[in-house]
């Protein structure tokens, strides 16, 4: 079988992640020092899809690492309803693989002309987007063939991540980041079958997780959802419980992404209690009653480690739609670029 333009592309996320930290680390030192400089009281942040998943992460991150709230602006306030924001005092990260859709370029320009700090992550170093902002980021992760995003969503956190740890001038959150290509590598290997074999028949699943690995339950839904064909919906395992455990009956399964964090302990507990109303729960970081546990790259530092995860959940993702009959690079109705306004 001819492999797929998403499986090398996921194979190459490792080197990917080496290619960044060493050729956009000078982009990185002086937006960190800029952000320094400005000390913004609250950081914006625009994106649309996968990317807006990798907002959501950073917005995880710095408000635990940085102490500053975190809001996601809708692109449409500029590029529908022309309305300006006064953003003097903050900071805004725009986030776009292509750097083209035109709604997150208006929204960055307009936030810089509202006096934010712009600063766009991209995989296009000469897009609109990166024109648009004070500063930009490449993610440098080469060309990404299929329409399912996967190295340029793992390096669009990790720019963002090394962007945090250099700003904070943090000495354990830069290593954890500069080991992460390590980390990638292991994930690549970890053994997720027994969760594909339980998805292949299935029309409905749920992906759990607390703090930034809601994020990462938000993009494995979304890739079940565009290269499976498969009804997946991502939840903080705490707003599960706010209605939507109601509908999960005997064998619905339940995908929970646990980490060694202050909220592990939660996550399990909503683990074991979907899992008595009879789900199949596969949980990472934790064993539980009732549930099975995943491999994951143990002893990584709790705002790196679901990121680390999501690599181990894209080589399953990739497996699971081939033996669900899709083509994992051309999901339905969907293409490469989506141009938005």
């Amino acid at each position: 079988m001819t492999q797929s333009h998403m499986a090398r592309e996921i194979a190459e996320i490792p080197e990917a992640a080496r290619r960044f930290l060493d050729g956009s680390r000078d982009a990185v030192l002086a937006a960190a020092a800029a952000l320094r400089d400005r000390a913004p009281v609250v950081v914006t942040t625009v994106a649309r899809g996968s990317s807006d998943h990798a907002a959501t992460y950073l917005k995880y991150a710095i408000e635990l690492e940085q102490g500053l709230p975190v809001a996601s602006l809708g692109p449409s306030i500029a590029s529908i309803y022309g309305r300006p924001l006064h953003l003097a005092q903050g900071a805004c990260i725009g986030i776009s693989q292509s750097g083209r859709s035109p709604d997150i370029v208006e929204m960055l320009r307009a936030a810089g002309a509202g006096g934010a700090l712009s600063i766009a992550i991209s995989n296009a170093p000469e897009s609109p987007l990166a024109q648009a902002s004070a500063h930009a980021l490449p993610l440098l992760a080469g060309v990404e063939r299929s329409v399912a995003a996967t190295k340029t969503f793992v390096t669009s956190i990790l720019a963002g991540l090394a962007l945090l740890g250099e700003w904070r001038q943090d000495a354990a959150l830069c290593q954890a980041v500069a080991d992460l290509p390590e980390a990638f590598a292991k994930a690549l290997d970890c053994d997720w079958s027994p969760l594909a074999a339980r998805l292949t028949g299935t029309g409905s699943a749920y992906v759990l997780g607390r703090g930034p690995a809601v994020a990462i339950a938000g993009e494995a839904a979304l890739k079940l959802k565009e290269t499976c064909g498969l009804h997946a919906e991502g939840f903080s395992a705490a707003e599960v419980l706010h209605g939507p455990a109601a509908i999960v009956q005997p064998g619905f399964p339940v995908l929970a992404l646990g980490v060694a964090d202050a909220a592990l302990t939660q996550l399990v507990a909503t683990a074991e209690r979907l899992a008595g109303q009879g789900a199949d729960v596969f949980l990472t970081g934790a064993e539980a009653a009732g549930a099975v546990t995943l491999p994951s790259v143990p002893d990584l530092h709790p705002v790196v480690a679901p990121l680390v995860l999501a690599v181990s959940f894209y080589a399953c993702v990739e497996g699971l739609a081939r033996a669900r009959g899709f083509d994992p690079d051309m999901p339905p109705h969907l293409r490469k670029v989506t141009e938005t306004v």
